[in-house]
């Protein structure tokens, strides 16, 4: 793997875009599991721009407002120190998210409410590797596409999605490459990288199989 083809993983399957492809795959592969399928095509596509722009444009617009400002250093987060701040304000923003989905969007909570607890369950997960990298640097690239896995995995087991397996595949395969693309980059360790995965898995796993 060359070291553009990394940087180009990296970028596509950032962390920030994690509930972009987590969404879009829920509400076009398979919109039955939010209770969505009767809802039309444009309006779940309204629907994921609006998920884009609290899950990802916001948080982007914070995080270049904290390195214009000098709170960190760099864009990429690549210190410790640099990715603190950014992470809890992260998943601040995706708290207020998940409950303006969950309970003030009365539209969105009645047809799907697992949007919302979705979204908190990453910001659950955005929060603990903020307090990790209080003191250790796990990769959050890990961390996002595990947590897509998680939840892919978790509806086909308890709902029998056998149309989702396929995608499953793709997405596990998709994980290992950016997984490697990380170690190529020399961004993270073995370690962190495993540790990633455990921490995105294992909440979302939870998520779908209790709290949905």
């Amino acid at each position: 793997m060359t070291k553009s083809f990394a940087n180009f993983l990296s970028v596509v399957f950032h962390p920030l875009l994690m509930p972009t492809w987590l969404f879009g795959l829920l509400l076009f592969k398979t919109p039955s599991v939010l209770s969505m399928d009767s809802i039309p095509g444009t309006a779940r596509l309204s629907l994921l721009v609006l998920i884009f722009i609290g899950t990802f444009a916001v948080p982007s617009l914070l995080i270049y407002y904290l390195f214009r400002s000098g709170y960190v250093r760099s864009l990429q987060l690549t210190t410790l120190e640099d990715r603190r701040l950014p992470y809890f304000l992260t998943a601040f923003v995706y708290t207020i998210l998940a409950y303006l989905f969950r309970f003030q969007m009365q539209g969105v909570s009645t047809l799907a409410p697992e949007i919302g607890i979705l979204i908190a369950s990453i910001a659950v997960s955005i929060l603990l590797v903020g307090f990790i990298s209080l003191s250790w640097q796990i990769s959050a690239h890990s961390v996002g596409l595990s947590g897509v896995v998680g939840v892919i995995g978790g509806f086909i087991l308890r709902y029998s999605l056998t149309d989702l397996f396929g995608t499953l595949v793709l997405l596990i395969m998709v994980t290992g490459l950016v997984a490697s693309a990380r170690l190529k980059l020399n961004a993270h360790t073995l370690n962190q990288v495993g540790a990633g995965f455990v921490l995105g898995l294992s909440v979302s796993l939870i998520t779908v199989y209790w709290l949905i």
